[in-house]
């Protein structure tokens, strides 16, 4: 079965014409699901940053005994690198 025919298409792409810091995410979404850990990275190199921040983000909305703030903005600003790392190689290398 293709997933790929309901995929959301990038509107960011569709109108400039040039992908985005999150193209491939949703592709790479599904080959984890599949069990393909590095297809996953080789697609898209800040899915597991980007499911770790999802994470840490769902704990301080359920979790209002601790303060997560500051531990969600470090891993926002982790997962920014990785986007703007898999950005690159992944235009310039591949």
């Amino acid at each position: 079965m293709t997933l790929e025919k309901y995929m959301i298409p990038c509107l960011f792409k569709t109108i400039f014409g040039f992908e985005c810091l999150g193209c491939g995410f949703q592709r790479s979404l599904f080959l984890l699901f599949q069990g393909e850990f590095l297809g996953a990275f080789k697609m898209y190199p800040a899915i597991f940053t980007c499911l770790l921040l999802f994470g840490f983000i769902a704990l301080h909305f359920l979790d209002k005994s601790k303060n997560y703030k500051k531990l969600v903005w470090r891993m926002a600003a982790v997962n920014f690198i990785f986007m703007l790392g898999g950005y690159y190689f992944k235009h310039f290398y591949f």
